[in-house]
């Protein structure tokens, strides 16, 4: 049978022939002006004179959803060549809000929305104390804050009906973790929505409306998916709501990019088993096969005390892409099915790498908004080197961007080298991009000799107008004439002028009895800083040497000192760690970026300890020239003042507290100031 003739049946399987306009089409927003920021202007406007918008007949009906009137209902939006709109900003907060403004259609007041974040897209949840920082969520998933400014838009315009759903596919256990270390519990707290799991798990599927409950789709009998099923929300909402998909903007060691489309897995339950939820991993049963077969082969050979069977390259690799189609049909059934009214993706930053362990991340913050989902996808695939890319196509025998992208755009017959760029990251489209991916099926591809970014948990529950106190400030006394000796000791004169900051509050904001108390010096040549801490348990392997920097130091009783030193980017600014036998970390952190372990605060360092009395004295002399630049009378710099008492129960104490749902230190916005006088 000829290809066309293949896809000719294919259409007629899915019931699209013929299929009327899509009666729900939108009325387009404003389109987005040069500025990142909404204007008051284009919010009034889409506050204003809000369409009635006809659905046309209801597609759900005695339990089951209508997948034929779904199929023709969304084939002429995911046929259009929309314009895509690409947005440069400084944060996910604000990029959030500008891309909603920019490119969400206008809804009646009382239209209920749908907004389905990438939330499940990882390997698994990590601590933080053993991985560095890294909770295994951040670069991964949709940030907490896009949302938030999403849910900001939605709401100058009027529209408060608002759920936000993700499906995992583990348990109702993982999923509430996930959303809670992910900050999604707090922020659905404080925004006043709902927050439901797509998943039939015993719980959103019994329970209330039951949104997790699985419907039954008609009229998919011969499509690639007969067995899907949809959870009732999505339904309710694709019938007669907004239904806004939130991705990730990262590339995918299996799909090559994960965007609108293999986000939708979270949506994705099955009746081939039960739970229905946990069906998804049959969306890749091909690689599935591959994969076992490939385990059987080396059990066989270590059993046998032999080594593997050669194997064919070639064939493999024929084997994987043909695994890779077969999924990508399958995703874009169900986009097909259950095709969003619009897309904003979240790039602040995109991730380059494979989607879990090596990661990328571009040099912008932006965001990519559009109605089709397809042409988002294409031009966040160009974002990160993975549109057009030589070097793919030959790895993946012609595929030279995600075969879902590629599948999707034969299937509704898209031209996507004239996608229509619009925002002020336009720009950003049509130019050579850095490259970074890593194929599961043994190749990567970089276009230069980056390295893999070491994550840093970021904030996942920014300071808000319910939680936020008057920042601190501390105050260091110029030095002038007088000199110290750093000797852990604190009986130079000078010492009895630098004015003390105490705290004993933990990272919430919770009261506790271990107290701290810290004072600066400063000159023109460097920074000086003594901590006093109380009720210590000393917990630190003194035994290594203080003469090397400590990795993990985190992890054992330390003080930890953040200092701002670019103005232009509070999530740039200098971490150092000290224990109290003179151990050290430091770091030149960049949240979102890499950081770079390698720098030196020009560090001289003195400790003394009373372990009777559960006392300890810190005392260091910083010298870099990063701090020196910022040492000037009147000089008000970013400081985060932070202590670990690693003894169990183990206390994270903090100065300003960052009041995250986890314990966490990285949070500039939480910062309070250091005032040279």
């Amino acid at each position: 049978m000829k290809k066309s003739t293949i896809v000719a049946v294919l259409f007629a399987m899915l019931g699209i022939a013929g299929c009327r306009d899509k009666s729900k089409a939108p009325v387009p927003a404003a389109s987005a002006s040069a500025s990142v920021k909404p204007s008051a202007d284009v919010v009034s406007e889409a506050s204003e004179a809000a369409p009635e918008v006809d659905a046309g007949p209801s597609v759900v009906a005695s339990g089951k959803v209508d997948g034929n009137a779904l199929v023709e209902r969304h084939l002429p939006a995911l046929q259009k060549m929309s314009p895509v709109t690409v947005l440069l900003g400084k944060s996910p907060l604000e990029l959030g809000e500008a891309i909603c403004q920019a490119v969400v259609p206008k809804r009646r007041w009382d239209t209920p929305v749908l907004l389905k974040p990438n939330l499940c897209g990882f390997d698994g949840i990590r601590d933080p104390d053993k991985t560095k920082g890294d909770d295994g969520f951040v670069g991964r998933t949709t940030h907490v804050d896009f949302t938030r400014g999403v849910i900001h838009c939605l709401k100058k315009r009027g529209l408060s009906k608002i759920t936000i759903a993700e499906g995992c596919g583990i348990s109702h256990d993982y999923w509430e973790q996930v959303a809670s270390r992910t900050g999604y519990t707090a922020m659905a707290k404080e925004e006043h929505v709902a927050l439901v799991a797509l998943d039939d798990d015993g719980v959103f599927d019994v329970q209330g409306d039951k949104p997790g409950l699985p419907m039954a789709i008609t009229g998919i009998a011969k499509s690639h998916v007969p067995s899907l099923l949809m959870p009732k929300i999505l339904a309710e909402h694709l019938d007669h709501g907004l239904y806004i998909s939130l991705p990730k903007i990262k590339a995918h060691r299996y799909s090559v990019t994960s965007m609108a489309i293999k986000g939708m897995q979270g949506t994705v339950m099955r009746s081939d088993a039960r739970p229905a939820y946990r069906q998804k991993y049959r969306m890749h049963a091909e690689l599935n096969a591959i994969i076992k077969e490939h385990k059987a082969a080396r059990k066989a050979a270590k059993e046998g005390d032999a080594a593997p069977p050669p194997e064919d390259p070639m064939e493999r690799r024929k084997a994987y892409v043909a695994s890779l189609r077969a999924f990508a049909e399958r995703m874009v059934d169900v986009l097909q099915l259950e095709t969003p009214d619009v897309v904003l993706a979240d790039g602040a930053p995109a991730m380059g790498g494979d989607g879990f362990w090596k990661l990328y991340p571009t040099a912008e913050m932006l965001a990519v908004g559009g109605e089709n989902p397809v042409l988002v996808d294409r031009v966040g695939a160009e974002i990160l080197g993975l549109w057009k890319n030589d070097r793919l196509k030959n790895e993946l025998l012609g595929f030279d961007t995600s075969p879902l992208i590629r599948i999707a755009e034969k299937r509704f017959g898209l031209k996507l080298d004239e996608t229509r760029v619009t925002g002020n990251g336009a720009g950003l489209i049509g130019k050579p991009r850095p490259t970074h991916y890593v194929s599961m099926d043994r190749f990567s591809i970089h276009s230069d000799t980056t390295p893999a970014w070491s994550p840093i948990s970021l904030s996942v529950a920014p300071i808000t107008a319910s939680t936020a106190k008057e920042k601190p400030t501390a105050h260091a006394a110029a030095l002038k004439g007088d000199t110290i000796a750093v000797d852990g000791k604190l009986d130079d004169a000078a010492w009895q002028r630098a004015t003390p900051v105490s705290f004993s509050t933990d990272w919430s904001g919770k009261p506790t009895s271990t107290k701290t108390r810290t004072r600066f010096l400063w000159s023109k040549d460097a920074l000086y800083v003594a901590y006093e801490i109380e009720g210590t348990g000393l917990h630190t392997d003194h035994a290594k040497p203080v003469t090397q920097e400590r990795e993990y130091l985190f992890r054992e009783d330390c003080v930890e000192l953040f200092l701002g030193h670019d103005a232009s980017e509070p999530r740039h600014y200098l971490e150092v760690e000290l224990g109290p036998f003179g151990h050290f970390l430091d770091i030149d952190v960049h949240l979102g970026k890499k950081h770079d372990q390698s720098w030196s605060s020009g560090l001289t360092v003195k400790t003394t300890q009373d372990p009777a009395r559960h006392t300890a004295i810190i005392e260091a002399r910083l010298s870099a020239p990063e701090i020196q630049k910022l040492l000037r009378a009147g000089a008000k710099i970013p400081l985060g003042l932070f202590r670990v008492e690693a003894t169990k129960p183990k206390q994270y104490l903090a100065w300003s507290p960052t009041r995250t749902a986890k314990p966490n230190f990285h949070v500039p916005e939480a910062f309070g100031q250091l005032l040279l006088d």
